[in-house]
This record gives structure tokens, sequence and C-alpha cells, in this order.
């Protein structure tokens, strides 16, 4: 019976806790041949462990997982799964962090309607707090901005002589154009950097 029970476990880049879904993998008997492993995003399923594994699970056998979210996180996409899986694959599915995600119980109308209604609710939880994250990101960045905390990589040094050509830009001695060519930069640099240096004085 081995060869038919898989366990499916996914990290991102961002956390690294795929040593807690191993264990769990090994504690209800899949053996580690059969557990795949991404570490990547779960917005799609475009993952080559995931895909790998589809190409070996065969009809009746059991797929665990740790949580819904090791799944997927695209609401739609997690549903689209999971029926591809029971439906046309063939497969049961257990998700160890919700007993009521296992299709092995309930194969009647209503436990197979209350394991529909269970994953959708938490599909959608999934789902929406990859929503929250991005949003709060979002708002970080933002509030980090209006500190004045720059992003990228630090802007070059002024070269030699940005000063005078600054000045006599700015007196009308020199075109911004001209300015610009005895900075040796284009003119729309030349102009973001006056812009930034022009505020800088004025601190």
């Amino acid at each position: 019976m081995d060869n038919r029970i898989y366990g499916y476990i996914r990290v991102s880049t961002r956390e690294q806790n795929e040593e807690r879904q191993v264990i769990a993998m090994r504690e209800v008997g899949v053996p580690d041949r059969n557990i795949y492993k991404d570490k990547q995003s779960g917005k799609d399923f475009d993952r080559p462990q995931y895909k790998k594994l589809l190409r070996k699970i065969k009809k009746d056998d059991l797929l665990y997982i740790k949580s819904i979210d090791r799944l997927g996180r695209n609401y739609t996409e997690i549903l689209e799964q999971w029926r591809f899986l029971t439906k046309e694959k063939g497969i049961d599915i257990v998700v160890l962090d919700m007993p009521l995600l296992d299709t092995r119980r309930g194969k009647d109308l209503l436990g197979t309607f209350l394991s529909d209604i269970v994953l959708q609710v938490l599909s959608f939880v999934a789902e929406n707090e990859r929503t929250n994250i991005r949003q709060r990101q979002a708002e970080g960045i933002a509030a980090a901005k209006a500190r004045g905390i720059r992003f990228g990589r630090p802007p070059k040094p002024l070269p030699d002589g940005f000063h005078q050509a600054y000045q006599q830009w700015k007196s009308g001695a020199l075109t911004g154009t001209a300015a610009a060519r005895m900075c040796k930069m284009p003119l729309s640099t030349f102009r973001y950097r006056a812009e930034i240096y022009e505020n800088v004085r004025l601190l």
C-alpha cells in the first residue's frame, strides 16, 4: 500500500517550515520517496514537483497535504484542482489540519456536500489572507515612502561638475540639453537629479 500513499508539501521562499510538513507526512505513513516538495508561491499550480506528482498518482491513490493553503492560495484554482483530483483522477485527499476534509469519509451525498462547503470556505479564507498580505505590504511600502525611505538601488553619486552645470542651467546660461551633456547624462536624468539636488539644498 506504501506506493499508493503520497504527500505534497509546499513552502514559499519566505517561510521555512518544510520540516514540520515532512514530519506530519511521516507520521501518517507516507514514505519519503512519495513526498513531493515545491518551494515557491501558491498563486497557481504551475509547479514542477506538483506536476510530477500528478503524472505519478493514479486512481484510488491517497494524497495527504498538511493544510489547504499548502495546496494553493487561489480560491478558484483550489476548487478546480480539488475536483480534478477527486473526480477525474479518482484519488482520495486528506487535509491533516482539517479532519472534515477527508474524502475517504462521507462518500454519501451529505458527506460530499459538507466537504464541499468546508473546502469552499477554507479556500476563500486562504485567498483572502493572500489578498490581505499584499494589501499590508503595499500599505507598508506607502507608509515607508511617506517617511522618506527609498526603495531600490541607491542613486549614483553626482558627477564632477554637476554643481557648476546646475548653477549655469538655473541662471539660464546653459540649456538643459547642454547641462546634461556637460554631466554626461541623459536630459531626463539631469532634470530628475537637479530636482532632488534643489530639494536637498532647500532643506
